[in-house]
């Protein structure tokens, strides 16, 4: 049933929405209600990102993201334990290709110290205790706090909270359309009114603030995210996590190798310039935004050159032979039969200012009046939702019907 008022109300089901609905019902908000148009919630990015718990080495100090990445490992982590949920802490390595990257391998050295993360910097023959296969010159990053856990189990057991709490309403099948006044929301199953709201939309963020007034600037880019994996007895030869030193000058991490808390080993993913926040297939889930969608990476491609290099790059690894190529650079062993396609692919909904046509490195929250809207949503943003929850209880919910307090979930 579709409540007629909310307390807090919360567009959007993903990691975000559900943890910060967690946060708010611990802190004694009796009356959240989240609204998701899919039949069932993490549907999307929540429920198709690789389950790798970050640990703040590439995030600029300073940044949202440096600030909430770790310490929402840590959270995750916790939650994990006492739910019961599976959890693989294995550490991750990042490893240098060629003598170029040495530099930028320091500087994420710098980053991860700065943010307090429990990195060392180790020679070959370390690197081949902690991953006997991982290949890198010279020097590899070990980072000791990278994990990894089921993130549909999560987002399950985050919806099983707060169903069992009963102070939380998830109404699914729902799709948030407009606004009326200052505190009624439309949906397609009717409307309600709120006290607070929460853009928590994920990929539609911006079409959501942008329904209030806000964020008009800035717009959402889709680029698919593509796996593939390790055949069958194959496993052992990846332990926990081995990356490749990214270009930092762009929010993608580049194919790398991630061993999951069921042990299958996958591959990816990449960051190919996609045609709809849904295209998930080669044709499916391209809509009447498609042709917008592609004369905005047409306006990037000539005018953003770090853009260019993205688009000019990643569609190759459409073919087997260029993913292949990419992911043996990390690794002391691979063949190309040893890779075999894999179904999970994911959209990472980038956000671009369009008045200087930049892709948005950090996570960006803007608050307007009784509304928040959560913008940029991108990894680390499963990482750090349970602590953007905990930040924004404490910054925009106190005195009004949330306090904040301490206690089990």
């Amino acid at each position: 049933m579709m409540p007629d008022q909310a307390d807090v109300l919360i567009v959007g089901a993903g990691i975000i929405g559900l943890t910060l609905a967690r946060r708010l019902v611990m802190a004694g908000c009796e009356n959240v209600v989240i609204v998701e148009k899919e039949a069932a919630p993490g549907m999307h990015a929540s429920g198709r990102n690789s389950g790798v718990l970050h640990a703040g080495i590439y995030y600029a100090p300073d940044s949202l993201k440096a600030k909430s990445c770790l310490s929402g490992n840590f959270l995750m982590r916790a939650y994990c334990r006492e739910k019961g949920l599976p959890l693989r802490e294995t550490g991750k390595v990042i490893v240098a290709r060629d003598e170029g990257e040495l530099p930028a391998l320091d500087e994420l050295m710098r980053r991860a110290t700065a943010n307090g993360a429990k990195v060392e910097m180790v020679d070959e023959a370390q690197l081949a205790d902690i991953e006997p296969n991982a290949k890198t010159v010279g020097k590899a990053l070990f980072s000791h706090d990278t994990a990894c856990v089921d993130p549909a189990a999560v987002v399950d057991s985050l919806r099983r909270d707060l169903e069992a709490g009963g102070k939380a309403t998830l109404v699914t099948g729902c799709l948030f359309t407009g606004v009326k006044g200052s505190r009624t929301a439309i949906t397609s199953r009717g409307e309600i009114t709120f006290r607070k709201f929460v853009n928590a939309a994920g990929a539609y963020c911006d079409r959501v603030a942008h329904r209030f007034g806000v964020a008009r600037p800035y717009r959402l880019i889709p680029f698919k995210g593509i796996y593939r994996k390790l055949r069958k007895g194959l496993s052992h030869t990846v332990r926990g996590n081995i990356y490749p030193v990214p270009d930092i000058r762009n929010p993608f991490l580049g194919v790398h190798l991630s061993r999951d808390v069921h042990g299958e080993i996958y591959l990816g993913p990449t960051a190919i310039p996609a045609f709809g926040r849904e295209n998930y297939g080669i044709l499916s889930g391209i809509d009447r935004e498609g042709a917008s969608i592609a004369l905005s990476d047409a306006v990037l491609f000539f005018r953003n050159a770090k853009f260019r290099e993205v688009a000019l790059t990643e569609p190759r690894k459409f073919t087997r032979r260029a993913f292949f190529r990419d992911a043996a650079r990390l690794v002391k062993t691979l063949s190309p039969s040893d890779i075999e396609p894999s179904e999970k692919v994911g959209i990472r909904a980038q956000l671009v200012d369009w008045r200087t046509l930049e892709l948005v490195m950090d996570f960006l929250v803007i608050a307007d009046g009784d509304a928040i809207h959560i913008l940029n949503p991108i990894s680390p943003a499963f990482t750090s939702s349970m602590d953007i929850a905990e930040t924004l209880v404490r910054a925009h919910f106190t005195g009004s019907g949330a306090q904040r307090r301490e206690g089990p979930s």
